[in-house]
């Protein structure tokens, strides 16, 4: 899900339950778009009204949470 928003592909829903769209299509797991939203992974891009649709973007905490991890010495 991270990698979709990153290359632009997902749509967030403004609401306290946001879901997320990749492609224009529901996500099958919302439970997890839920928690990358509430753990402040991905969150809209711009603000909305109520319900609407708008680009979805990651947080420095989804932007963390793709970074390679460090080569074992």
């Amino acid at each position: 899900m991270l990698r979709a928003v990153v290359a632009g592909r997902a749509h967030i829903s403004c609401s306290a339950e946001p879901d997320l769209f990749i492609d224009g299509v529901p996500c099958c797991d919302q439970y997890l778009a839920h928690t990358l939203a509430h753990d402040g992974f991905i969150a809209p891009a711009q603000q909305g009204t109520r319900g609407e649709l708008v680009p979805a973007a990651l947080t420095d905490a989804g932007i963390a949470a793709l970074a390679p991890a460090p080569a074992a010495a």
